[in-house]
Protein backbone atom coordinates (compact mmCIF):
# COMPACT_ATOMS: atom_id res chain seq x y z
CA UNK A 1 0.00 0.00 0.00
CA UNK A 2 1.35 3.47 -0.66
CA UNK A 3 1.61 5.56 1.73
CA UNK A 4 -0.31 8.70 2.36
CA UNK A 5 1.21 10.22 5.34
CA UNK A 6 3.40 12.78 3.82
CA UNK A 7 -0.58 14.24 2.53
CA UNK A 8 -2.42 13.78 5.34
CA UNK A 9 0.39 15.30 7.06
CA UNK A 10 0.31 18.78 4.52
CA UNK A 11 -2.98 18.88 4.63
CA UNK A 12 -3.31 18.88 8.71
CA UNK A 13 -0.72 21.45 8.97
CA UNK A 14 -2.40 23.40 6.75
CA UNK A 15 -5.49 23.00 9.04
CA UNK A 16 -3.93 24.04 12.16
CA UNK A 17 -2.77 26.94 11.28
CA UNK A 18 -5.97 28.63 10.85
CA UNK A 19 -7.65 27.45 13.88
CA UNK A 20 -9.62 29.64 15.93
CA UNK A 21 -8.06 28.81 18.88
CA UNK A 22 -3.73 29.78 17.01
CA UNK A 23 -4.92 33.08 15.76
CA UNK A 24 -7.66 34.17 17.62
CA UNK A 25 -7.37 35.11 21.41
CA UNK A 26 -4.62 37.76 20.26
CA UNK A 27 -7.02 39.78 18.19
CA UNK A 28 -10.02 40.09 20.23
CA UNK A 29 -10.44 43.66 21.77
CA UNK A 30 -10.83 44.27 25.31
CA UNK A 31 -14.00 45.00 27.18
CA UNK A 32 -14.72 48.49 28.70
CA UNK A 33 -15.62 49.71 32.17
CA UNK A 34 -19.02 49.04 31.15
CA UNK A 35 -21.06 48.10 28.58
CA UNK A 36 -21.52 44.76 26.84
CA UNK A 37 -19.59 42.95 24.46
CA UNK A 38 -21.92 41.36 22.04
CA UNK A 39 -20.49 37.98 19.67
CA UNK A 40 -21.94 37.63 16.49
CA UNK A 41 -20.74 35.03 14.55
CA UNK A 42 -21.39 33.47 11.13
CA UNK A 43 -19.47 30.81 9.16
CA UNK A 44 -18.16 27.25 9.20
CA UNK A 45 -15.46 28.35 11.90
CA UNK A 46 -18.29 30.47 14.16
CA UNK A 47 -18.71 27.82 16.62
CA UNK A 48 -14.89 27.32 17.33
CA UNK A 49 -14.60 31.44 17.20
CA UNK A 50 -16.99 31.96 19.57
CA UNK A 51 -16.01 29.46 22.04
CA UNK A 52 -12.25 30.82 21.89
CA UNK A 53 -14.02 34.10 22.48
CA UNK A 54 -16.35 33.07 25.12
CA UNK A 55 -13.39 31.73 26.60
CA UNK A 56 -11.12 34.76 26.51
CA UNK A 57 -14.03 37.21 27.67
CA UNK A 58 -15.00 35.21 30.56
CA UNK A 59 -12.27 33.71 31.79
CA UNK A 60 -9.16 35.88 30.74
CA UNK A 61 -10.71 39.42 31.14
CA UNK A 62 -13.48 37.97 33.97
CA UNK A 63 -16.48 39.80 32.42
CA UNK A 64 -19.03 39.39 34.17
CA UNK A 65 -21.81 37.03 31.86
CA UNK A 66 -24.70 39.58 31.98
CA UNK A 67 -22.09 41.93 30.29
CA UNK A 68 -21.36 39.34 27.21
CA UNK A 69 -24.47 38.70 24.69
CA UNK A 70 -24.82 37.48 20.84
CA UNK A 71 -25.19 34.85 18.82
CA UNK A 72 -23.43 32.10 16.74
CA UNK A 73 -24.74 30.63 13.38
CA UNK A 74 -23.13 27.88 11.66
CA UNK A 75 -23.01 25.08 9.79
CA UNK A 76 -25.33 22.49 10.44
CA UNK A 77 -22.71 19.34 11.61
CA UNK A 78 -20.22 22.55 12.75
CA UNK A 79 -21.85 23.47 16.11
CA UNK A 80 -19.60 23.47 19.27
CA UNK A 81 -20.18 23.60 22.97
CA UNK A 82 -20.49 27.01 24.34
CA UNK A 83 -20.41 28.31 27.92
CA UNK A 84 -22.61 31.09 28.12
CA UNK A 85 -24.16 31.68 23.90
CA UNK A 86 -26.33 29.77 21.63
CA UNK A 87 -25.16 28.42 18.83
CA UNK A 88 -27.49 27.71 16.01
CA UNK A 89 -26.81 25.48 13.17
CA UNK A 90 -28.04 26.38 9.63
CA UNK A 91 -28.64 25.49 5.84
CA UNK A 92 -24.98 25.82 3.72
CA UNK A 93 -24.46 26.28 0.85
CA UNK A 94 -28.43 26.43 0.61
CA UNK A 95 -29.98 28.60 3.26
CA UNK A 96 -32.86 27.20 5.46
CA UNK A 97 -35.13 28.76 7.75
CA UNK A 98 -32.99 28.24 10.97
CA UNK A 99 -30.56 30.55 9.14
CA UNK A 100 -33.10 32.98 8.62
CA UNK A 101 -35.08 33.06 11.86
CA UNK A 102 -30.95 33.54 13.03
CA UNK A 103 -30.25 36.52 11.17
CA UNK A 104 -33.27 38.40 12.11
CA UNK A 105 -32.40 38.05 15.73
CA UNK A 106 -29.01 39.18 14.78
CA UNK A 107 -29.95 41.87 13.33
CA UNK A 108 -32.28 42.46 16.10
CA UNK A 109 -29.04 42.42 18.95
CA UNK A 110 -27.09 44.99 16.68
CA UNK A 111 -30.28 47.50 16.38
CA UNK A 112 -30.55 46.77 20.03
CA UNK A 113 -26.63 47.50 20.97
CA UNK A 114 -25.86 51.21 23.00
CA UNK A 115 -23.41 53.43 22.76
CA UNK A 116 -21.70 51.56 25.79
CA UNK A 117 -21.66 48.34 23.69
CA UNK A 118 -18.96 46.84 21.97
CA UNK A 119 -20.32 44.62 18.83
CA UNK A 120 -17.79 41.96 17.95
CA UNK A 121 -18.44 40.15 14.66
CA UNK A 122 -16.13 36.36 13.90
CA UNK A 123 -16.46 35.65 10.31
CA UNK A 124 -15.56 33.25 8.32
CA UNK A 125 -16.38 31.14 4.80
CA UNK A 126 -20.20 29.81 4.95
CA UNK A 127 -21.39 33.26 6.28
CA UNK A 128 -23.30 34.08 3.38
CA UNK A 129 -25.21 31.10 3.33
CA UNK A 130 -25.69 31.20 7.61
CA UNK A 131 -26.52 34.91 7.22
CA UNK A 132 -29.74 34.87 5.30
CA UNK A 133 -32.08 37.62 5.38
CA UNK A 134 -33.54 38.40 1.80
CA UNK A 135 -35.05 41.79 1.26
CA UNK A 136 -38.61 42.45 0.60
CA UNK A 137 -40.41 40.43 -1.57
CA UNK A 138 -37.91 37.53 -1.90
CA UNK A 139 -38.48 34.34 -0.24
CA UNK A 140 -36.81 31.66 1.41
CA UNK A 141 -37.82 29.28 -1.60
CA UNK A 142 -36.56 31.87 -4.24
CA UNK A 143 -33.32 32.04 -2.40
CA UNK A 144 -32.70 28.68 -2.76
CA UNK A 145 -34.08 28.53 -6.22
CA UNK A 146 -31.33 30.89 -6.84
CA UNK A 147 -28.78 29.52 -4.70
CA UNK A 148 -29.08 26.12 -6.25
CA UNK A 149 -29.00 27.81 -9.99
CA UNK A 150 -25.69 29.22 -9.68
CA UNK A 151 -23.76 26.62 -7.59
CA UNK A 152 -24.79 24.49 -10.69
CA UNK A 153 -23.72 27.45 -13.24
CA UNK A 154 -19.67 27.80 -13.03
CA UNK A 155 -20.17 31.03 -11.55
CA UNK A 156 -17.16 32.17 -9.39
CA UNK A 157 -17.63 33.14 -5.57
CA UNK A 158 -17.15 36.54 -6.39
CA UNK A 159 -19.61 36.09 -8.98
CA UNK A 160 -22.57 34.97 -6.39
CA UNK A 161 -21.28 36.75 -3.13
CA UNK A 162 -22.60 40.09 -5.78
CA UNK A 163 -25.91 38.73 -6.20
CA UNK A 164 -26.35 37.62 -2.75
CA UNK A 165 -24.99 41.16 -1.19
CA UNK A 166 -27.98 42.58 -3.40
CA UNK A 167 -30.51 40.01 -1.92
CA UNK A 168 -29.80 40.60 1.47
CA UNK A 169 -30.67 42.68 4.25
CA UNK A 170 -27.39 41.71 6.40
CA UNK A 171 -24.92 41.43 3.93
CA UNK A 172 -22.84 43.73 1.96
CA UNK A 173 -22.55 46.69 4.79
CA UNK A 174 -26.07 46.24 5.84
CA UNK A 175 -25.09 44.93 9.35
CA UNK A 176 -22.98 47.81 10.07
CA UNK A 177 -26.34 49.97 8.85
CA UNK A 178 -28.25 48.08 11.85
CA UNK A 179 -25.90 49.46 14.02
CA UNK A 180 -27.36 50.76 17.30
CA UNK A 181 -26.52 54.93 17.51
CA UNK A 182 -22.60 54.58 19.01
CA UNK A 183 -22.09 51.15 19.59
CA UNK A 184 -18.72 50.50 18.16
CA UNK A 185 -18.20 47.73 15.95
CA UNK A 186 -15.15 45.23 15.43
CA UNK A 187 -14.83 42.21 12.81
CA UNK A 188 -12.59 39.64 13.01
CA UNK A 189 -12.54 36.84 10.09
CA UNK A 190 -10.96 34.13 8.79
CA UNK A 191 -10.11 34.40 5.46
CA UNK A 192 -11.67 31.95 2.22
CA UNK A 193 -11.38 33.58 -0.83
CA UNK A 194 -9.29 34.31 -3.30
CA UNK A 195 -6.61 37.40 -2.65
CA UNK A 196 -8.67 37.67 1.00
CA UNK A 197 -10.78 40.30 -0.60
CA UNK A 198 -12.99 41.21 3.02
CA UNK A 199 -15.94 42.07 1.11
CA UNK A 200 -16.19 38.38 -0.03
CA UNK A 201 -15.63 36.71 3.48
CA UNK A 202 -19.48 35.86 3.92
CA UNK A 203 -20.28 38.48 1.55
CA UNK A 204 -19.29 41.68 3.59
CA UNK A 205 -21.79 42.91 6.15
CA UNK A 206 -19.55 45.51 7.85
CA UNK A 207 -18.06 46.64 5.06
CA UNK A 208 -18.96 48.46 2.31
CA UNK A 209 -19.71 47.27 -1.07
CA UNK A 210 -18.28 48.94 -4.51
CA UNK A 211 -20.46 46.78 -6.50
CA UNK A 212 -23.83 47.42 -7.55
CA UNK A 213 -27.57 46.80 -8.69
CA UNK A 214 -26.27 46.83 -12.67
CA UNK A 215 -23.35 44.39 -11.66
CA UNK A 216 -26.03 42.01 -9.62
CA UNK A 217 -28.24 42.33 -13.09
CA UNK A 218 -25.51 41.30 -15.36
CA UNK A 219 -24.52 38.29 -13.57
CA UNK A 220 -28.19 37.21 -13.16
CA UNK A 221 -28.76 37.16 -16.79
CA UNK A 222 -25.78 35.27 -17.64
CA UNK A 223 -25.63 32.88 -15.02
CA UNK A 224 -29.39 32.14 -13.94
CA UNK A 225 -31.35 33.69 -16.88
CA UNK A 226 -35.01 32.19 -15.40
CA UNK A 227 -34.18 33.00 -11.64
CA UNK A 228 -37.38 33.77 -9.75
CA UNK A 229 -39.90 37.08 -10.95
CA UNK A 230 -39.23 38.23 -7.47
CA UNK A 231 -35.71 38.30 -7.42
CA UNK A 232 -35.83 40.40 -11.20
CA UNK A 233 -37.72 43.08 -9.21
CA UNK A 234 -35.46 43.20 -6.26
CA UNK A 235 -32.16 43.77 -8.50
CA UNK A 236 -34.71 46.58 -10.16
CA UNK A 237 -35.53 48.31 -6.78
CA UNK A 238 -33.25 51.03 -6.42
CA UNK A 239 -33.73 50.34 -2.50
CA UNK A 240 -31.52 47.44 -2.61
CA UNK A 241 -28.11 49.09 -3.37
CA UNK A 242 -25.80 48.18 -1.12
CA UNK A 243 -24.11 51.07 1.25
CA UNK A 244 -20.78 52.70 -0.32
CA UNK A 245 -17.23 53.59 0.48
CA UNK A 246 -17.54 57.00 2.56
CA UNK A 247 -21.14 56.16 3.76
CA UNK A 248 -21.33 57.42 7.46
CA UNK A 249 -22.80 53.80 8.70
CA UNK A 250 -19.27 52.49 8.94
CA UNK A 251 -17.86 54.90 10.97
CA UNK A 252 -16.99 53.46 14.24
CA UNK A 253 -15.64 50.32 12.71
CA UNK A 254 -12.71 47.95 12.28
CA UNK A 255 -12.32 45.22 10.24
CA UNK A 256 -9.29 42.68 10.75
CA UNK A 257 -8.26 39.23 9.15
CA UNK A 258 -6.67 36.67 11.38
CA UNK A 259 -5.88 33.79 9.11
CA UNK A 260 -5.40 33.55 5.75
CA UNK A 261 -5.03 30.90 3.01
CA UNK A 262 -1.25 31.79 2.62
CA UNK A 263 -0.15 31.36 6.17
CA UNK A 264 -1.82 27.59 6.05
CA UNK A 265 0.42 27.03 2.88
CA UNK A 266 3.56 28.21 4.42
CA UNK A 267 2.85 26.20 7.84
CA UNK A 268 2.34 23.00 4.65
CA UNK A 269 6.11 24.67 3.00
CA UNK A 270 7.69 23.97 6.91
CA UNK A 271 6.37 20.55 6.55
CA UNK A 272 7.24 19.88 2.87
CA UNK A 273 10.94 20.93 3.86
CA UNK A 274 11.38 18.76 7.02
CA UNK A 275 10.41 15.63 4.99
CA UNK A 276 13.31 17.45 2.42
CA UNK A 277 11.17 18.41 -0.13
CA UNK A 278 11.36 21.56 -1.83
CA UNK A 279 8.35 23.79 -1.89
CA UNK A 280 7.11 25.77 -4.83
CA UNK A 281 3.89 27.79 -4.07
CA UNK A 282 1.78 28.25 -6.73
CA UNK A 283 -0.77 30.55 -5.55
CA UNK A 284 -3.06 31.11 -2.33
CA UNK A 285 -5.70 32.15 -5.23
CA UNK A 286 -6.08 30.03 -7.77
CA UNK A 287 -9.88 30.01 -9.34
CA UNK A 288 -11.03 28.50 -12.27
CA UNK A 289 -12.16 25.20 -13.56
CA UNK A 290 -11.35 22.18 -11.25
CA UNK A 291 -10.21 19.76 -14.12
CA UNK A 292 -8.36 22.41 -15.99
CA UNK A 293 -6.07 23.86 -12.69
CA UNK A 294 -5.98 20.01 -12.50
CA UNK A 295 -4.45 19.65 -16.22
CA UNK A 296 -1.99 22.05 -15.31
CA UNK A 297 -0.90 20.68 -12.42
CA UNK A 298 0.04 17.40 -13.74
CA UNK A 299 1.99 19.26 -16.53
CA UNK A 300 3.73 21.43 -14.00
CA UNK A 301 4.58 17.63 -12.24
CA UNK A 302 5.72 15.73 -15.51
CA UNK A 303 8.22 18.49 -15.52
CA UNK A 304 9.67 18.57 -12.21
CA UNK A 305 9.85 14.70 -12.15
CA UNK A 306 11.66 14.82 -15.58
CA UNK A 307 14.37 17.08 -13.91
CA UNK A 308 14.91 15.14 -11.49
CA UNK A 309 13.73 17.62 -8.73
CA UNK A 310 12.19 16.30 -5.63
CA UNK A 311 9.10 18.98 -4.89
CA UNK A 312 5.81 19.88 -3.41
CA UNK A 313 3.38 22.10 -5.64
CA UNK A 314 1.46 23.81 -2.84
CA UNK A 315 -2.09 26.27 -4.00
CA UNK A 316 -4.91 27.42 -2.36
CA UNK A 317 -8.31 29.27 -3.92
CA UNK A 318 -11.44 28.41 -4.66
CA UNK A 319 -11.87 26.10 -7.80
CA UNK A 320 -15.19 25.91 -9.85
CA UNK A 321 -16.99 22.64 -11.28
CA UNK A 322 -19.39 23.61 -14.36
CA UNK A 323 -21.86 20.46 -13.40
CA UNK A 324 -23.38 18.05 -16.60
CA UNK A 325 -23.52 15.08 -14.50
CA UNK A 326 -25.88 13.78 -11.78
CA UNK A 327 -22.71 12.32 -9.96
CA UNK A 328 -21.31 13.43 -6.40
CA UNK A 329 -18.70 15.34 -5.64
CA UNK A 330 -17.39 18.92 -5.49
CA UNK A 331 -14.11 21.14 -6.74
CA UNK A 332 -11.49 19.17 -5.00
CA UNK A 333 -12.74 15.39 -5.82
CA UNK A 334 -12.99 16.90 -9.29
CA UNK A 335 -9.76 18.51 -9.25
CA UNK A 336 -7.84 14.92 -7.81
CA UNK A 337 -10.08 13.31 -10.53
CA UNK A 338 -8.93 15.19 -13.48
CA UNK A 339 -5.44 14.87 -11.83
CA UNK A 340 -5.32 10.94 -12.01
CA UNK A 341 -6.43 11.05 -15.70
CA UNK A 342 -3.57 13.88 -16.47
CA UNK A 343 -0.77 12.01 -14.76
CA UNK A 344 -2.09 8.39 -15.75
CA UNK A 345 -0.05 6.78 -13.38
CA UNK A 346 3.23 8.65 -13.12
CA UNK A 347 5.70 7.16 -10.83
CA UNK A 348 6.71 9.02 -8.15
CA UNK A 349 3.49 11.71 -8.00
CA UNK A 350 1.15 11.55 -5.72
CA UNK A 351 -1.47 14.26 -4.07
CA UNK A 352 -4.20 15.37 -2.04
CA UNK A 353 -6.88 17.95 -2.14
CA UNK A 354 -9.24 18.94 0.13
CA UNK A 355 -11.65 21.68 1.77
CA UNK A 356 -9.73 22.97 5.11
CA UNK A 357 -13.47 23.32 5.93
CA UNK A 358 -13.99 19.44 6.23
CA UNK A 359 -16.09 18.67 3.38
CA UNK A 360 -16.41 19.31 -0.42
CA UNK A 361 -19.02 20.83 -1.96
CA UNK A 362 -22.67 21.09 -2.16
CA UNK A 363 -24.27 18.42 -0.50
CA UNK A 364 -24.38 20.00 3.27
CA UNK A 365 -24.14 16.88 4.94
CA UNK A 366 -21.08 17.38 7.79
CA UNK A 367 -19.85 13.53 7.10
CA UNK A 368 -19.65 14.50 3.33
CA UNK A 369 -15.70 14.00 2.49
CA UNK A 370 -12.93 16.99 2.22
CA UNK A 371 -11.15 15.75 -1.09
CA UNK A 372 -9.47 12.81 -2.42
CA UNK A 373 -6.08 11.36 -2.69
CA UNK A 374 -4.24 10.69 -5.55
CA UNK A 375 -1.63 8.09 -5.94
CA UNK A 376 0.56 6.59 -9.07
CA UNK A 377 -0.93 3.19 -8.73
CA UNK A 378 -5.00 4.95 -8.44
CA UNK A 379 -5.70 4.18 -11.77
CA UNK A 380 -4.57 0.79 -12.66
CA UNK A 381 -6.40 0.11 -9.45
CA UNK A 382 -9.43 1.46 -10.40
CA UNK A 383 -9.20 -0.27 -13.83
CA UNK A 384 -8.71 -3.37 -11.95
CA UNK A 385 -12.73 -3.19 -10.64
CA UNK A 386 -13.43 -2.42 -14.08
CA UNK A 387 -14.13 1.75 -13.04
CA UNK A 388 -13.59 4.01 -16.29
CA UNK A 389 -11.96 7.40 -14.89
CA UNK A 390 -12.86 9.52 -17.22
CA UNK A 391 -16.70 8.08 -17.35
CA UNK A 392 -17.10 9.14 -13.66
CA UNK A 393 -15.26 12.74 -14.74
CA UNK A 394 -18.03 13.06 -17.06
CA UNK A 395 -20.62 12.44 -14.30
CA UNK A 396 -19.31 14.64 -12.28
CA UNK A 397 -19.15 11.67 -9.85
CA UNK A 398 -15.58 12.03 -7.99
CA UNK A 399 -17.05 11.18 -4.71
CA UNK A 400 -18.25 7.51 -6.03
CA UNK A 401 -15.13 6.53 -8.02
CA UNK A 402 -12.54 7.42 -5.03
CA UNK A 403 -15.02 5.85 -2.59
CA UNK A 404 -14.69 2.32 -4.42
CA UNK A 405 -10.91 3.08 -3.84
CA UNK A 406 -10.91 3.78 -0.06
CA UNK A 407 -9.19 7.05 -1.04
CA UNK A 408 -11.61 9.76 0.26
CA UNK A 409 -10.08 12.88 2.68
CA UNK A 410 -12.53 12.24 5.33
CA UNK A 411 -11.32 14.37 8.39
CA UNK A 412 -14.94 15.84 9.41
CA UNK A 413 -15.28 19.04 10.51
CA UNK A 414 -12.34 20.90 11.25
CA UNK A 415 -14.09 24.46 12.69
CA UNK A 416 -12.11 26.06 10.53
CA UNK A 417 -11.74 27.38 6.55
CA UNK A 418 -8.86 29.04 4.48
CA UNK A 419 -10.46 27.22 1.48
CA UNK A 420 -9.09 24.54 -0.39
CA UNK A 421 -6.15 22.85 -0.21
CA UNK A 422 -3.72 21.01 -2.73
CA UNK A 423 -0.43 19.16 -2.63
CA UNK A 424 1.00 17.77 -5.51
CA UNK A 425 4.53 15.65 -4.36
CA UNK A 426 6.81 15.21 -6.76
CA UNK A 427 10.10 12.31 -5.82
CA UNK A 428 13.22 11.88 -7.99
CA UNK A 429 12.83 9.56 -10.23
CA UNK A 430 14.89 6.73 -8.25
CA UNK A 431 12.59 7.66 -5.17
CA UNK A 432 9.81 6.18 -6.62
CA UNK A 433 7.10 4.87 -4.45
CA UNK A 434 6.09 7.21 -1.69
Amino acid sequence: MQHKDLLERLFTAAVDAARPETCLPARLPEPGETGRIILLAAGKAAGAMTAVAEQVYLDRFGLDPARLDGLCVTRHGYARPLLHLACVEAGHPVPDEAGMTASARTLELVAGAGADDHIVVLLSGGGSANWSLPVEGVTLSDKQTLTRTLLRSGATIDQINTLRRHLSRIKGGRLSAARGQGARLTTLAISDVPRDEPTAIASGPTLPDASTLADARALLKRFAPDAPASIVKALDDPANETPKPGDPVFEGTSFEIVARPALSLEAAATVAREAGYEPIMLGDSLEGEARDVAADHAARARELAKAGRRAVLLSGGELTVTIRGDGRGGPNQEYALALVLALDGHPGIRAVAGDTDGTDGGAGSADDPAGAFVLPATLARARALGHDAASFLARNDSTGFFAALDDLLRPGPTHTNVNDFRAVIIDKPEAGQP
